[in-house]
C-alpha cells in the first residue's frame, strides 16, 4: 500500500522544553535502575503554521546522550540544518539533513525527525500511519515488563499485570541464571497462562545462554523468545547461542542502524531485530532496518526505552505500517505517572488503539511532566 504523496516542506522552527515523569514503580534490569524519566519534548513548525511533536528521554546508558547534550544537538546542528538554507527533496531530503547534521546523538534526532513526521502527516490531513502506508484499523498487542528483583516481588508485579489483561510478560533477568531460573518458576507459578519473552540485557556470556534457555525448556516454561542474552559487541557469540538453541533470540543492543542489521542478518546472529526509533535516529532508519529483516526472512519488534507517550506513539504507527513487525512492547509510557500529554492511542488491556486524527494524534504536548 503507498502512502500520499509527498509534498515539499519547509521548517521554519524548531523548539524544545524540558520534562520530568516519575515512573509509578522502578523500572530495574541487569543494567540499572530508573525512578524517574528526563528529557525533552520538541516541536517543528512547518512554513504554513503547521506544528509536529516529538520528543526524546535521557538514557545515559544506552545512547550516552543527556538532556544538556540533547539540547545542543537539536537548537544546534540539527535546527541548522532544517533552517539555514532551504532543503531539497522533500520529506526524505529533510531527514536526510537531520541525519547528516552529526554524529551519533540518536535520541535528539529522532525526536526532531518524530515531530517532522507528525507535521508531515498533518499536512496531509491523515494519520501517520497511513502517511506511511499501513492503517489505523490496525490493532497492536504489547507486552508488559517484568522488573528485575526478588521472586515473590516479580510474582506480584506478574499478577497485577496479567489481571489487566497483558498474556504476554517481557521479564527481566540478571547475571545469575540460577536465580533467575527461580524467578521465571516463580512468575509461572503466579501466573500459569502468561508467556514469557526474557530480556536478559547483555547480563550472560554464551555458554551460561545456552545452559539457561535449555534448562527454562526443560522445566516447559512458556518461553516465546530470549532478548539480548550476552554483550552487544559480541556478535559470534550471539551467533552461537542463536545456533545452539530453538527458542528464537533477538538483538537489541547489538542493533542501532540498517547496517547492524544486515550484519546481523549475514551472520545470522539472531531471529528477531528488536526496533528502537530513540537507537537508530528516527523513523526512516527504523524502516531501513525493517525493510532489512523483512528481505532476509527475520521476524520484528518494535520497541522503546523508557519513553513518554509521544515517543510510544510514534514507534505505535511505525510498527502498524510495516509487515515485518509482528512483535510489540510498548509499555513504557504505562510506567509514567499522569503528568503526561493526552492522545495518540487507546490502550485497552494489553491492545493499542492509533487514534484516527492527523498526524500523531496530540494537539499539545504542554501538560507533559514539569518544566525545570
Amino acid at each position: 500500500m503507498l502512502g500520499p504523496p509527498n509534498p515539499g516542506l519547509s521548517v521554519t522552527d524548531v523548539r524544545s522544553r524540558d520534562y520530568r515523569g516519575r515512573l509509578t514503580r522502578p523500572f530495574v534490569t541487569a543494567r540499572r535502575s530508573v525512578e524517574e524519566v528526563t528529557g525533552l519534548l520538541v516541536e517543528v513548525e512547518l512554513d504554513d503554521g503547521t506544528v509536529g511533536h516529538g520528543s526524546a528521554a535521557e538514557t545515559l546508558a544506552v545512547t550516552g546522550e543527556s538532556v544538556e547534550s540533547m539540547r545542543a544537538v537539536i537548537h544546534g546542528p540539527v535546527a541548522e540544518a532544517l533552517t539555514a538554507d532551504p532543503v531539497v527533496g522533500g520529506l526524505r531530503g529533510h531527514t536526510d539533513a537531520i541525519a547528516a547534521a552529526c554524529a551519533g546523538n540518536t535520541s535528539a534526532k529522532a525526536a526532531v525527525d518524530v515531530a517532522l513526521h507528525d507535521a508531515w502527516a498533518r499536512r496531509l490531513g491523515v494519520p501517520l500511519v497511513e502517511a506511511l502506508g499501513g492503517d489505523t484499523s490496525t490493532v497492536l498487542r504489547t507486552d508488559m515488563t517484568i522488573s528485575l528483583a526478588a521472586p515473590e516481588a516479580m510474582a506480584q508485579a506478574a499478577v497485577s499485570a496479567f489481571e489487566d489483561g497483558f498474556t504476554v510478560l517481557k521479564v527481566k533477568l540478571g547475571h545469575d541464571w540460577r536465580a533467575d531460573l527461580d524467578r521465571l518458576r516463580a512468575v509461572h507459578e503466579a501466573v500459569p497462562g502468561a508467556e514469557f519473552r526474557l530480556d536478559a540485557n547483555q547480563g550472560w556470556d554464551p555458554k551460561s545462554a545456552v545452559r539457561i534457555i535449555r534448562a527454562i525448556q526443560d522445566a516447559h516454561l512458556p518461553l516465546q523468545l530470549v532478548e539480548q542474552p550476552v554483550p552487544k559487541h559480541d556478535l559470534r557469540g550471539l551467533a552461537s547461542v542463536t545456533a545452539a538453541v530453538d527458542v528464537p533470540i533477538m538483538a537489541d543492543e547489538a542493533l542501532d542502524s540498517p547496517r547492524d542489521a544486515f550484519e546481523i542478518a549475514r551472520t545470522g546472529a539472531a531471529d528477531v531485530l528488536n526496533i528502537k526509533l530513540a537507537k537508530c535516529g528516527g523513523i526512516g532508519h527504523a524502516t531501513a532496518i525493517a525493510d532489512v529483516a523483512h528481505a532476509a526472512g527475520l521476524t520484528c519488534m518494535i520497541g522503546a526505552m523508557m519513553e513518554p507517550r509521544v515517543s510510544i506513539t510514534a514507534a505505535a504507527h511505525v510498527a502498524a505500517a510495516h509487515p515485518a513487525i509482528t512483535l510489540v512492547d510498548l509499555d513504557s509510557a504505562e510506567w509514567i505517572d499522569g503528568s503526561g500529554p493526552v492522545g495518540g492511542y487507546t490502550l485497552q488491556g494489553d491492545r493499542l488503539h492509533l487514534s484516527h486524527t492527523p498526524g500523531l494524534g496530540f494537539e499539545s504536548t504542554a501538560p507533559e511532566g514539569t518544566e525545570r
